[in-house]
Parts: structure tokens; sequence; C-alpha cells
């Protein structure tokens, strides 16, 4: 125990040294598995490879590749033009855009940074020739990007289900109903703050029937690769690995239908698939050889025993990981974060009764938190390296959106039919 101890210590010192992530699990586990009596050093190698050989975890390049070509296959702007139709009567209309597009986009990037980064180079500028603020235009990109895990296909609940042995399928529709939660709230907030602001709508007159139709026919066909993809795993028809397989053949049919993807484009996106893919896989691997270490040593029996005897409320252990969370994530990257406490939570949260999609909903939704704030954030910092917004205001103008997602979480928490009821719905 005291050596993992002394690992442990190895790990958090790492990482707030800004050292890569898996270089920081490595480092740790590596250390234990060279110093602890009666485990061969040989066996680091056989976890850490192990960890990553994995059928479902091949969605995860699949998926990639799919949102990568999905972008190159120029779906964003005809999103766009759909988006403005469905929200541009509102207050802050651009705005509205904004939050309504990631929603949208989540559903074919399946990267929430890939998404806060279209969003700032395409979104942000216009919202400020409009009169909107650097700030808010900048903050609102980083937050409605939060939606991208929570859409299916994300990649953060592909690795959920894969370490916790818990439904893709039922984690996806979880995603979904906690996903139009959540773009509800943002929705509300920026049409408070945009009656506030006098950000005007885009357009005072209804939408007609013929323009929707013009806007939604170039959209239609992106639009339905979530539909297809969960409906598919669905009714057992494909597993979530070959459902990326077809999203990357739908991707590319859809850049050949549209005429914007060039062999270039193909190779450039190939590449950026396997650049992303591996930074992944690399923190999967670490995380495996450091979750074995943490499982030979008993800790999540020992975490869940500890636990059952202090806590006698479900609700009150899922509002102290909802707070545990919330102050690690501020400091560990989101999907190292996962593959580390998700082994340790998830039998405790089962031990005590709770479903397994409710507190994998809660457990997604509060870790993507710390991508909005430092020394993490890497929402903020994309966002506001491509905006040119400084930190400090960021901070300051994304106050009302940290209180709006706190108050989101605990009503997940207290209500768990909002996780749950599309479902139970569907399955």
């Amino acid at each position: 125990m005291n050596l993992l101890v002394l690992c442990s210590i190895v790990i958090l010192v790492a990482l707030f040294l800004k050292v890569p992530v898996f270089v920081a699990l490595l480092s740790g586990s590596v250390l234990y598995f060279l110093l602890e009596p009666g485990v061969n050093p040989i066996m680091f190698a056989q976890r850490a490879i192990g960890g990553v050989e994995s059928i479902p975890l091949l969605a995860i390049p699949f998926f990639v590749a799919a949102g990568v070509f999905m972008t190159y296959s120029g779906i964003a702007h005809r999103i766009l033009n759909f988006c403005e139709v469905l929200t541009g009567r509102m207050s802050g209309g651009l705005a509205q855009v904004n939050v309504l597009m990631s929603m949208v986009m989540g559903g074919l990037s399946g990267s929430n940074i890939a998404d806060a980064a279209m969003s700032s180079r395409m979104i942000v500028p216009i919202m400020e020739s409009k009169g909107y603020s650097k700030e808010f235009s900048t903050v609102l990109s980083a937050v409605s990007s939060l939606l991208t895990p929570l859409v299916p296909p994300g990649i953060a609940m592909i690795i959920y289900g894969t370490i916790s042995g818990v439904s893709i399928g039922q984690i996806f529709m979880g995603g979904f109903a906690v996903a139009f939660l959540i773009l509800a709230a943002l929705m509300i907030l920026v049409h408070i703050i945009s009656k506030k602001r006098g950000y005007l709508p885009l357009r005072t007159e209804k939408v007609t029937l013929k323009e929707f139709g013009v806007a939604f026919r170039p959209a239609i066909l992106a639009l339905f690769l979530p539909v297809i993809i969960v409906g598919a795993i669905r009714f057992g028809v494909i597993t979530a690995t070959e459902a990326g397989a077809i999203a990357i053949a739908y991707a590319l049919l859809l850049g050949v239908f549209y005429r914007n993807l060039t062999l270039a484009n193909v190779i450039k996106g190939i590449r950026e698939t396997i650049t992303t893919t591996s930074s992944i896989m690399l923190i999967i691997a670490a995380a495996s050889a450091f979750s074995w270490i943490l499982t030979r040593e008993q800790i999540p029996q020992t975490m869940a025993a500890m636990a059952l005897d202090a806590i006698e409320s479900p609700t009150v252990f899922m509002l102290a990981v909802v707070v545990f969370v919330t102050i690690i994530s501020l400091f560990v990257e989101g999907n190292a974060l996962m593959l580390v406490l998700v082994p340790i939570l998830a039998p405790i949260a089962r031990a005590f009764g709770i479903d397994d999609v409710h507190f994998a909903m809660v457990y997604i939704a509060t870790a993507s938190l710390g991508a909005l704030t430092p020394p993490v954030g890497t929402l903020m910092f994309v966002t506001c390296s491509i905006t040119g917004c400084k930190t400090k205001d960021f901070i300051i103008e994304a106050i009302p959106f940290y209180i709006t997602l706190f108050i989101v979480l605990l009503a997940m928490v207290f209500f768990p039919f909002l996780s749950l009821w599309l479902r139970d719905l569907v399955f």
C-alpha cells in the first residue's frame, strides 16, 4: 500500500508539471511493477497492451475518422444554415445557433475539442460582427461543446461502456436524454442573457415551409447519421464497433455526393485520425496498467466497503461523487480520469443500487466540467487561443454557465428519470 501511495504521488506530481497524461500514468505504473515484490515487470507490458486489445475500442478510430471526413465533406455549413432557420427568431439568434449546432455536430464529430475549435473559427467571428462580445461568444462555443461527449457516438461514452461493462447502446440513449436537458438549459440561459444585453434575433418573420425545406434538404443526410447508428445498435443489427465502420463509409459517401471530399482531404483525414487515436490509445494503455495495480491492491473493494459504511443514502453518495470528480477534473484530463476512477466508483454505485446508465451520465457530465476551467481547461484554452479572448475574461463571463451546469447536475442526481427516460422508452 505504501508503494501504491508513492506511485500515486509520482503520477499527481507529473500531471501538475504538465507532463503528458500517458507519460504520467506510465511513470507511476512502471515504478510499481519494478519495486513491488512478487510482481514480474514483464506484466507491465502485458497489462498495457492488453488494455487496448478490445474489440469495442475499435469504435474509437472509426468514429474519429467518420467525424473528420464529415468535417471535410462540407457538412458544417449545411448544419449551420439549418440551425439558423430553427433558432433565427429567438433572442440572441446567432448565440442559439451556436448552441444548437454543437448538439447536432456532436453526433458527427464525437470530439468536444474538434467541435469547440470548429465553432470558434466558424461562428464566433460572425457573432462579433453582429455585436456579440468576444468573451460571450468564446464562452458559448466552449460550453456548448460539452454536449458533444453526450451525443452518440461520443468517445467518452464508448470508453465508459468498455471499461465498466455497461451496454454502450443504453449509454448512448442516456446521453441523448442528458444532452437534450443541457441543450434546453443553455438555450434558456442564452435567451435571458440576450434579452438583458439586447442581442437581437436573426429574423422577425416566421419561417415558411419552403424556407425550412430549403435548409433541411442539404442537411438531412448528415442529421440521419446518429439516428442510423443508435437505431441499428438498439435493434441488434450491428455492434458499436460495426457502427463506426458504417459511419466511415457513410461519411465518405456524403463527401462524394456533396463533391467536397478530395483525395488530399482523405489523406489528411487519415493522418488526423491516426494522431487522435494514438493519443487516446496511449492514455488507455497507461491507465489499464494502473487500473490493474488498483485492483491488485484491493482499492475498489476497500473504498466500496468504506463508502457503504460511511454513507447510507445513494443520493448522498452521488452528491459526493459530483463534488469529488468536479475537483479532480480541474487537474486531470477527462479520459484519463475516467480510466482511473470508473473502475473504483462504478462498483460502489452498483452496490448502492444506482442504475448503471444513470451513474454513467452523472459521471460523464461532471468530468467534462474540468475542460472549462484551469489548470487543465482544454476547451477554454482551445477556444481562447483561436478567438484571442483572455483567460481571465473567459472565467468571469462563464460564471452564469457554471451555475447553470451545476443546477443541471443536481437535477440529474435527484431526478434519475432525467437521464433514463429515453433509455427506458427505447429499451
